[in-house]
């Protein structure tokens, strides 16, 4: 099947993908599979004006039948997850399963919604006055933005839009310039549920295409309450001033740093086959993608050879090719990132296995996973590298690993191996683990969407997903009613007149 083929088959048309004025690449090649329109950012207020139409209709629409077009999207979604698979695949470069599993996590956060959509509980609580009562409401909040990166084109979208909708909010999605296909053929199966739920209304959910300079004005109109942003901690640091100068509210899930713990009662074969997809899956490109081994000292040497072994056999390629394991990186940009952190690790003193340029596909940015034993947790340690580098390191006792695991600027996730109750135990309590994700015996990369999913620290603070992440798209009112003949105040304050 052909790139166009590709793209037509997730619901694209040849006017839409030609004509435009930003040219789109596959990082399987390199050649150029696109060109589309961009938005203007003096049509913005447009777009926003639509917005706020669509949010004073939507927030009286009852939130089961909000419910109702969550689920029909989910069904667009199932009946369309080859084709939208396909896309990820051929503009993000992720191999077949992992772009299939991206449409997965889609269709799961819209099951996860649906059901949300009657269980937007508020609290009811005991007051201090005889004849009152008080209770929680949440209330929609208005426009939403989504601002979504490259590495989940689709998922990271899904997990907000799904979301903000059941709570009542229209959504305004910006994505990667680098991946603004896969965006709009999510946007097309959106549009056929639109179809067939009959009555939304107008500029629900709109898309708009652009680099910095749509993005800074979406992030920076005070008609945007919400600005949930995905992607670098540089990125965070330019969004949530401007969010916070206007009192706006930002969800955002940024950079991670993320570790594994080996203790020496670790079950090594486990250990090994959740290091590696951790490591190299979706070629290092993930933010909860493992990027620090802190071994004990008994098993280093070993777990090493056997890694070294493991990384030895992994089929760099297409993407698209049966057997692939790991597909290319996003850019020759990103390679060069990777080449340049290799030559800063063997300058802080690391031993570098693997991380040479693979020709696997002219025009393509592919590398071999890199592996490198460092002497301690250096500078270059603690930068987040988009690219599969896995630092490993030693420890003596786990308050060293920990010390060690915590660290770094970043907090989104981290594990540890082990069969000891009390190192698990220790590892998930208040003075373990300081990330948002912390995990025993199973990798730190591949969340499922029941749990809330961000980190700490340099990760910016935000939750999406599942849990009780739908109160940050809402508005939370405490109402007292009074039903009583008195006017009691609170706190045994007396004013009679």
């Amino acid at each position: 099947m052909t790139h166009v083929q590709t793209l037509i088959e997730a619901g694209l048309t040849e006017a839409l993908i030609t004509g435009g004025d930003l040219a789109v690449s596959s990082p399987i090649d390199g050649t150029e599979i696109a060109c589309v329109a961009q938005t203007r950012t003096d049509g913005l207020p447009q777009v926003l004006d639509r917005a706020e139409a669509a949010f004073h209709a939507w927030r009286q629409v009852p939130a089961p039948r909000r419910g109702e077009l969550v689920r029909l999207l989910g069904e667009e979604l199932r009946a369309g997850k080859q084709a939208l698979g396909a896309v990820v695949t051929l503009e993000a470069g992720k191999i077949t399963s992992e772009g299939l599993g991206e449409v997965q996590e889609m269709i799961d956060i819209c099951d996860f919604a649906v059901g949300l959509s009657r269980q937007l509980y508020g609290l009811t609580i005991a007051s201090e006055r005889r004849g009152h009562r008080m209770m929680e409401t949440w209330h929609p909040l208005g426009p939403t933005a989504v601002i979504t990166a490259f590495n989940f084109p689709v998922a990271v979208w899904s997990w907000n839009t799904a979301l903000a909708l059941v709570c009542g909010n229209p959504v305004i999605w910006k994505p990667s310039e680098k991946s603004p296909l896969t965006a709009m053929a999510s946007i097309a199966a959106l549009n056929r549920a639109l179809e067939r739920f009959g009555d939304a209304p107008e500029g629900l959910v709109q898309l708009v295409i652009g680099g910095a300079e749509i993005g800074d004005a979406l992030v920076s109109s005070p008609r945007v309450p919400l600005v949930s942003a995905t992607g670098s901690t540089r990125m965070g640091r330019i969004v949530a001033p401007k969010v916070a100068e206007r009192f706006g509210r930002s969800i955002l899930e940024l950079g991670g740093n993320n570790a594994m713990i080996v203790a020496p009662s670790a079950d090594l074969d486990m250990a090994v086959r959740a290091i590696v997809f951790s490591a190299v899956g979706t070629a290092g490109q993930r933010c909860t993608s493992l990027r620090r081994l802190i071994v004990h000292e008994d098993l280093r040497t070993g777990l090493v050879g056997k890694l070294k072994a493991a990384y030895a056999s992994l089929p760099v390629g297409d993407p698209r090719a049966p057997g692939t394991l790991v597909g290319p990186l996003i850019d020759m940009g990103a390679r060069a990132q990777m080449l340049a952190a290799l030559e800063q690790a063997r300058a802080e003193g690391g031993v570098v296995h693997g991380g040479a340029p693979v020709e696997a596909v002219p025009g393509g940015a592919y590398v071999s996973p890199a592996l490198v034993e460092m002497p301690a947790q250096s500078a270059i340690v603690q930068t987040e590298t988009f690219a599969p580098i896995l630092y490993v390191m030693g420890y003596r006792s786990l308050d060293e690993a920990i010390a060690l695991q915590n660290g770094v600027p970043q907090g989104l996730s981290s594990c540890i191996f082990t069969r000891d109750l009390r190192e698990a135990e220790s590892f998930l309590s208040a003075t373990g683990s300081d990330c948002g994700i912390a995990n025993v015996n199973i990798g730190p990369s591949g969340a499922e969407i029941g749990g809330a999913f961000g980190g700490e620290k340099e990760t910016g603070g935000g939750r999406e997903s599942g849990s009780d992440a739908w109160k940050g798209y809402m508005r939370r009112a405490t109402n007292t009613i009074n039903y009583s003949d008195a006017l009691p105040l609170a706190q045994g304050v007396k004013f009679d007149i």
